[in-house]
């Protein structure tokens, strides 16, 4: 599952006609509302748009009903509002949607920390917590010349501390609040710094060992062809001392 995902829709941008002059620039302002909030039918947070317009159509809301006689329509007239007309603008529009889910991998930057949790801004819109109960015990708090931090006891240098890049586990998301609520306990998360550092260290590692292996290969290679000429040479001169 990927956090971030496209979606190709369909939508119907409704306009007053006030606006026909520039529908363009109302279409953009009518799609903007859509940002940095959960939709319920695209399931994900509408982080950017890319609209066509496909084609545009008027209508008119109706005021009065077929039925009704002259005086009840001035009456009502007086309680409904005055008739609206409007364009329906029909988009092809593709969506960029930010949808995280429980179990996902998310990254963001540590803007608070204390004893009993940890505070992190994802995207620059979402708030995330991560409670002590969720810190896994191998990190520890401390305050480091005068820095809280969360230290890691087995690996020295990783830690956690403000202004630090943090992968974490999604444990849920209040879809209102646009509030997540995360988890350090699998061992795959921390601090991206060292992550990263580490995968490039494991990395680093194995080239060096496919390296070694294929220079031992070579040289095994290598012993085996002077075996064969030492084997040659001794074959000709025990020959030739045969002969004599």
């Amino acid at each position: 599952m990927e956090v971030f995902k496209l979606s190709t829709a369909n939508l119907v941008v409704y306009l007053h006609p006030s606006k026909a002059g520039n529908v363009p620039q109302a279409i953009r302002y009518e799609l903007g509302k859509l940002l940095f909030k959960f939709n319920e039918v695209f399931d994900g947070v509408v982080l950017s748009y890319n609209g066509n317009v496909v084609g545009t159509n008027a209508k008119i809301l109706p005021t009065t009903h077929p039925n009704e006689t002259v005086e009840k329509q001035i009456t009502n007239a007086k309680i409904r509002p005055s008739i609206h007309p409007y364009f329906g603008v029909r988009l092809k529009a593709k969506l960029l949607l930010f949808s995280p889910k429980p179990d996902m991998l998310i990254e963001g930057k540590v803007m608070k920390l204390g004893e009993e949790l940890i505070h992190v801004v994802v995207l620059g819109f979402c708030s995330a917590t991560i409670i002590e109960e969720d810190i896994r015990k191998d990190f520890r708090y401390k305050i480091k010349h005068g820095e809280e931090v969360y230290a890691s006891t087995s690996e020295r240098r990783h830690v956690i501390k403000v202004g630090s890049m943090v992968r974490f586990l999604v444990k849920s998301m209040d879809e209102d609040m646009l509030h997540i609520s995360g988890s350090l306990l699998p061992p795959n998360t921390g601090s991206i710094k060292w992550l990263d550092k580490d995968e490039d260290l494991e990395s680093e590692r194995r080239v060096k060992k496919r390296k070694g292996e294929s220079h031992k290969g070579m040289q095994v290679q290598g012993m085996g062809l002077l075996d064969k000429e030492l084997l040659q040479n001794n074959d000709g001169s025990s020959k030739k001392s045969k002969r004599r």
